[in-house]
């Protein structure tokens, strides 16, 4: 043994991408910067002497705090809607967190958290950190090929390669820029409470359906008319901060992830005239049922 020890100034050095890794494999940014710190303990009193590339080391032991903590999330009850979307009773900045959630993707924020924590992790650390499946099957004590394929089911789920489920409402390949278009400037301006913009965009007659667990109430919500669906639109501008594009079941919509957590989605019908329907939908059971995928860039 040599005795080397990491320096703080070496692990500074590391910190915005330890930072990184640990929020694609936790959602959170403020759970993220606690597995960051407990990294920094672990190792600020480990031996590094045989340890020949620190980056790599340090990306192996905050992928395994990580996963130690995905693990025990399971067992912790799930914060109320209201206070996911306030960014209370998680710590950090709000605003922060909306920030790197949209340059990182909403939505495969979303479909990494509805992942297991060992496909989560060698998803992570191989196809977003480029780590060797050799360097992360000890940590889930797996094999090399056996994390490879974790890795590449997960890789799958990402990009939406299975089945559709049946009846579903995918939109021809030949829609899905006008779709994908409409969706993305109704984003925009709802984030930019952009009224008039908005106002453009929907269909005169536009439809917008509610279930009961959005607002909640008693009975779904249905509101009609351009007008009225843009102002109630400005209204929830809020929780677009967490709002991202997806594929949702093979057509091109929006999720609201506070956190990483599917809390919300919005499927979107667009026509030659504007965007004629929204539906939004919070239930739990309808939103398990839903396959969410990456747009491709």
């Amino acid at each position: 043994m040599t005795g080397r020890i990491l320096s703080p100034e070496r692990f500074e050095a590391d910190r915005p991408r330890l930072r990184a890794v640990a929020h694609r494999m936790l959602g959170s940014l403020a759970e993220a910067d606690d597995a960051v710190q407990e990294t920094w303990l672990r190792a600020s009193s480990a031996d590094l002497g045989e340890v020949k590339n620190v980056t790599a080391w340090l990306t192996t032991v905050v992928g395994r705090v990580s996963l130690n903590m995905l693990r025990s999330r399971r067992t912790r009850r799930e914060e109320p809607l209201e206070a996911a979307e306030a960014g209370l009773g998680a710590g950090g900045d709000p605003e922060e967190e909306a920030l790197l959630a949209d340059s990182v993707g909403v939505a495969l924020l979303v479909v990494l958290d509805s992942l297991g924590p060992d496909e989560r992790l060698a998803f992570v650390l191989h196809d977003l950190f480029a780590v060797p499946f050799d360097a992360i099957a000890p940590l889930i004590d797996r094999t090399p090929a056996t994390t490879r394929q974790l890795a590449s089911r997960a890789r799958r789920r990402v990009g939406g390669a299975t089945p559709a489920p049946a009846g579903s409402r995918a939109v021809p390949a030949a829609d899905a820029p006008r779709q994908r278009q409409a969706v993305e400037a109704f984003l925009a301006a709802t984030r930019g409470g952009d009224f008039e913009a908005l106002l453009a965009l929907l269909h005169p007659d536009v439809v917008l359906t509610a279930d009961r667990f959005v607002v909640p109430t008693p009975e779904p919500v249905a509101v009609v008319g351009a007008r009225t669906v843009a102002r109630g639109a400005m209204a929830a501008a809020g929780r677009a901060r967490f709002t991202g594009p997806a594929l949702l079941d093979g057509r091109v919509g929006l999720v609201m992830a506070p956190h990483g957590r599917l809390r919300l989605a919005l499927l979107l019908t667009v026509t030659d005239e504007g965007i004629s329907r929204i539906e939004i939908i919070a239930d739990r059971e309808r939103l398990a049922g839903i396959e969410v995928a990456v747009l491709d860039d």
